[in-house]
């Protein structure tokens, strides 16, 4: 009896780990959705005439413009959002997964939200993959076909996810944003700048300010 108490707790330990991870994600989900992507107010326009001036790659004829849809003046790397109707700094784009704006205060949160939404797909699909057993019947796909149908579908999310999260990595370590990679061509102060990304400083600069 001795002997089974440890296994019985090892057995436990691993779904109440795999409910830890569903838990935190969920906890994640919310609060990336519900956070201030980092929204400019009327207030901080002072500031925004100060940041101009902070990546010197950046001609200084480019005067910072005025938003013509909520009047603030915009800092360097801020966008309008059309579905938040607000402008955000360091936008990278709106995500529907969370209805909300990915910006500057909430985008590291983000990256951490999908590397554990990654880690619960990849345990579910270890799961769901290892409760099948294959045969040429019938029988076996009708009782089975619930569980072929999760797999699939897990996997499909596990794709999108791992794409997502490695191309949200790479564009970091550039210290460049999802709207200023697509939309290089239209952004007065990257298409006027003598380097095409001004504001790269090396991978481990770009994640360091990133992330820390």
């Amino acid at each position: 009896s001795g002997l089974q108490k440890p296994e019985e707790r090892g057995e436990l330990l691993l779904p109440l780990a795999f409910v830890s991870l569903v838990v935190c994600s969920v906890l994640l989900y919310f609060r990336v959705s519900l956070m201030d992507p980092g929204f400019v107010k009327p207030e901080e326009e002072e500031e925004s005439e100060e940041q101009s001036m902070v990546t010197p790659q950046v001609p200084r004829n480019i005067k910072m413009r005025r938003c013509g849809y909520c009047m603030v003046k915009q800092p360097m790397r801020a966008k309008h959002c059309q579905l938040c109707q607000r402008c955000v700094r360091r936008y990278d784009h709106h995500c529907p997964w969370i209805e909300n704006c990915v910006g500057e205060k909430n985008h590291p949160l983000f990256i951490v939200y999908l590397s554990v939404q990654l880690v619960v797909l990849l345990w579910g699909g270890h799961v769901a993959w290892s409760g099948l057993y294959f045969e040429q019947s019938w029988d076996w796909l009708q009782q089975n076909i619930l569980l072929l149908m999760s797999f699939l579908l897990i996997a499909i999310f596990t794709v999108v996810v791992l794409l997502l999260l490695i191309s949200h990595l790479y564009l970091i370590s550039c210290n460049t944003t999802t709207w200023e990679f697509m939309s290089h061509h239209r952004i007065s102060y990257l298409r006027h700048s003598e380097l095409e990304n001004p504001f790269d400083q090396g991978v481990v600069l770009n994640l360091w300010r990133f992330f820390c």
